[in-house]
């Protein structure tokens, strides 16, 4: 966002990218390390900064996913960082997860960076509340054969896509105009 404090560059975990510093982006990088460092994904199964394009009534915009993680070339989790409270980016970022791919990706985190709430897409439900909650790659492959790849049907997807520009794109427009008008 164009009102944040840039306090230099910082490479990304995940890419080696050179990033913008900013509190955000620290607090983004230390989620990775902890997917990679304490639940044992691989940096190979992460996918930094997805972009879901969106157009609404000729309107377009981009929402990010800050880390796509997949298994078996199958996107399983979401993960969506924001800085605040978690509860008021649950619908944001279940819709996402709509959206980031052709299927509905099975589960979502989101995070402010020092809490986190995974999610099962499907049924938009909290099943477990902090860092811990979130299962570990091991636990995933584990899974993988019972979970649910669903097709996002077209009217669906047009539905979620509405929803996700009026509660992402839309806000930070928003907000970012707030903010500008203030400096």
């Amino acid at each position: 966002m164009a009102h944040e404090l840039i306090l230099g560059a910082l490479n990304d975990f995940i890419t080696g990218e050179t990033l913008p510093d900013t509190l955000d982006e620290r607090a983004r990088q230390e989620i990775a390390r902890f997917l990679v460092e304490q639940k044992g994904y691989e940096k190979s199964d992460i996918s930094a900064r997805v972009k879901i394009p969106l157009e609404v009534d000729g309107d377009t915009g981009i929402s990010i996913i800050d880390y796509l993680v997949s298994i078996r070339s199958k996107g399983v989790m979401a993960v969506v960082f924001g800085p605040g409270s978690l509860v008021t980016r649950e619908r944001a970022a279940v819709t996402a997860a709509m959206l980031a791919a052709p299927f509905i990706i099975p589960y979502v985190v989101v995070t402010n960076g020092k809490d986190a709430e995974f999610m099962d897409t499907h049924t938009g439900k909290v099943i477990g509340y902090g860092f811990e909650s979130i299962i570990s790659r091991q636990e995933m492959i584990n899974r993988i054969a019972g979970l649910e790849f669903t097709i996002v049907e077209e009217k669906r997807r047009k539905k979620a896509e509405r929803i996700l520009f009026t509660l992402d794109v839309l806000t930070r427009r928003e907000c970012d105009e707030f903010t500008c008008t203030r400096c």
